[in-house]
């Protein structure tokens, strides 16, 4: 049985309230003066594994954006043939789209499988948040005209947006060509995330 975490609600590193009005485990998000001990981190996933996603549209991204969100897609041209496609395909299961050198996940050792929570350490103009999603769904078709392999992760409370974020890799077999698509879908979960960075993007 995993330990609940103190730090998403009653530690004195977390200073900025999400939802102010509750103390409800979860209910706020974590803004840190210092670097988490990863046992703090552990205490922290725990105590998000057995909340709920934080919005209602679980699963919107396979299908488009719904009203109310901000849609960020990215999408481009990563090289040609399997080779090319199998290497998008190890970054994505390695974690490699969180080795931004501003943001750590936690653990990268974990599977990507539906169900499964990591938490995202930042670090934001001396600040450091930390803050944790659910893998949502598993992407791994193949046809003779297609190879596709991606996740999509959701946010559970205590962040200050919530949405999904998807990332995929393809394969179009017909001229070879391999891309990769971020598509992330988000609304603010309080007012701050306007400000941007540290609190919204």
């Amino acid at each position: 049985m995993g330990v609940r975490s103190t730090l998403s609600c009653n530690s004195p590193d977390a200073i900025l309230p999400t939802h102010p009005a509750t103390n409800a485990p979860g209910s706020r998000n974590v803004i840190l003066l210092r670097k988490p001990s990863d046992a703090r981190i552990g205490r922290f996933l725990d105590d998000q594994c057995s909340l709920p996603f934080s919005y209602s549209e679980v699963g919107a991204s396979r299908d488009g954006v719904p009203p109310g969100y901000a849609c960020q897609p990215t999408a481009g041209t990563t090289g040609r043939g399997a080779g090319d496609v199998r290497a998008g395909g190890r970054s994505l299961r390695r974690w490699k789209m969180y080795q931004t050198g501003w943001t750590k996940l936690c653990w990268p050792d974990v599977p990507i499988t539906e169900g499964t929570v990591v938490g995202v350490l930042g670090r934001h103009f001396g600040l450091r948040s930390l803050n944790a999603c659910r893998i949502v769904y598993v992407i791994e078709e193949q046809d003779s005209l297609l190879r596709r392999y991606g996740s999509a992760f959701g946010t559970l409370p205590g962040r200050v947006e919530r949405g999904e974020e998807r990332f995929t890799v393809e394969w179009h077999r017909a001229d070879g060509s391999v891309f990769y698509e971020v598509f992330a879908l988000a609304r603010p979960a309080q007012p701050l995330v306007t400000l941007g960075p540290p609190f919204g993007p």
